[in-house]
C-alpha cells in the first residue's frame, strides 16, 4: 500500500503537502493538490485512521455494541445504523455482549482504544449507577437504544405499554390462564401483568412463568404444566427467538395453537409470517428508532460542547396474527 512519502517522491511536492492535501487543506495551489490527488487515486491509497486519531483528527468509526447479535431484531437494527451511518460518513464496529457483563466492560474498553468518534449500546442494565459511570469516563458521545438509560440520551420503546398490548389481546381473545416466558423483572412482564390484573383482580393465581432457557427444562416446565386440566393459555415470550422454541415444543406435544393455548412473541421479526401458524409478536419501530439514534448521536459529534440530555420514546404496535 502507498504511503504519503511515496506519494511525495512521485509528485515532487513535499511530505507535509501531500498530508495537507488529503487531510483536505484547500490552502494548496490547486495544479499541486490535483496532481496528489491523482496519484492517490492512482495507488489506491488509503488513510491510516488510527495515526490521524492519534493527531487529534475524527477516526470516523461509531461502535455499536448490542446485548445478543443472534437475535434478527438486533441485526434488521444494524442494517437501519449502518444505512445512516454511511449517509453520513462513517463506519461502524460491532460489539455483542451476549448479556455478559465482563463482555460489555470488555466492549467498552476495545471502543475506547478504538478511539471511536461515537458509540450507540443496548446496555444489560440500563440503571446500573456502575455502567452509567464508566459511560461517563469514556468521554464519548453516547446514545442508548431500544432502552431508557437515566442520565444518558435514549431512543426506545416502552416495554411496559408493548406488555400492556400482549395482555389486552389475550385477554379479548378468551384466553383466561397464561404463562410468560421470560425474567418478570423485564418490563414487558410488568405491564403484562398489570394490564391483566386489571380484568381479573385475581390474575395472579392463574399465572404461571418459565425463566429457564434450556430445553430440557422448559419441555418439563410445559409438561407439568398442560398435565392439569386448564382453560385455554395464552402465553407471552419476551421475544420471537424464544416464542419459536415454544412453538416447537406446544407443537411436539400436541397442544393445538391457538384453540389450547395461544402464543405472542416480541419484536415481530421476519419469520413471524413464515411460521404455521404464523406468529402473533409485538413490532417495533426499527428504521425509526435506528434513523433518530443515528441523528442524535451524529449531533452530539457534531456539538460535542452540548450537554442536554433527550429522551425518545416511541409506539410499538400489537400485531395479531393466527397464533393467537
Amino acid at each position: 500500500m502507498i504511503t504519503m512519502t511515496e506519494i511525495a517522491r512521485l509528485t515532487g511536492v513535499s511530505q507535509p503537502t501531500v498530508s495537507r492535501v488529503l487531510n483536505g487543506n484547500q490552502a494548496v495551489n490547486p495544479e499541486i493538490r490535483e496532481r496528489v490527488l491523482a496519484c492517490a487515486r492512482e495507488h489506491n491509497f488509503q488513510p491510516n485512521v488510527m495515526a490521524q486519531s492519534l493527531v487529534g483528527s475524527k477516526t470516523h468509526l461509531i461502535g455499536v455494541i448490542l446485548t445478543d447479535i443472534s437475535n434478527s431484531f438486533f441485526a434488521d437494527l444494524v442494517k437501519y445504523l449502518e444505512q445512516e451511518a454511511r449517509k453520513a460518513g462513517y463506519s461502524l464496529i460491532l460489539f455483542n455482549s451476549n448479556y455478559n457483563l465482563e463482555q460489555e466492560a470488555e466492549s467498552l474498553s476495545v471502543v475506547q482504544r478504538y478511539r471511536v468518534d461515537g458509540l450507540i449500546v443496548v446496555p444489560i442494565d440500563a440503571k446500573s449507577k456502575r455502567w452509567k459511570e464508566t459511560i461517563e469516563q469514556l468521554l464519548i458521545p453516547t446514545v442508548v437504544i431500544t432502552r431508557k438509560a437515566p442520565g444518558l440520551d435514549s431512543v426506545y420503546v416502552s416495554h411496559r405499554k408493548a406488555g400492556a398490548q400482549v395482555g389486552r389481546h389475550l385477554w379479548e381473545k378468551g384466553y383466561r390462564e397464561y404463562l410468560f416466558f421470560g425474567n418478570t423483572k423485564d418490563a414487558k412482564y410488568k405491564g403484562f401483568a398489570k394490564e391483566l390484573s386489571g380484568y381479573d383482580p385475581h390474575f395472579i393465581e392463574h399465572l404461571n412463568v418459565i425463566s429457564t432457557k434450556k430445553e430440557e427444562e422448559i419441555q418439563e416446565a410445559l409438561e407439568a404444566y398442560f398435565s392439569q386440566k386448564r382453560a385455554r393459555t395464552g402465553i407471552f415470550a419476551y421475544n420471537d427467538r424464544r416464542a419459536v422454541q415454544m412453538m416447537g415444543h406446544l407443537k411436539r406435544m400436541g397442544i393445538e395453537i391457538p384453540k389450547e393455548a395461544g402464543l405472542v412473541g416480541f419484536d415481530n421479526t421476519y419469520i413471524c409470517d413464515f411460521l404455521y401458524p404464523r406468529l402473533s409478536s409485538v413490532s417495533q419501530p426499527n428504521q425509526e428508532m435506528a434513523t433518530l439514534t443515528m441523528r442524535r448521536l451524529l449531533d452530539k459529534i457534531e456539538h460535542s460542547d452540548r450537554k442536554d440530555i433527550e429522551h425518545y420514546p416511541l409506539e410499538a404496535v400489537m400485531v395479531a396474527r393466527d397464533s393467537s
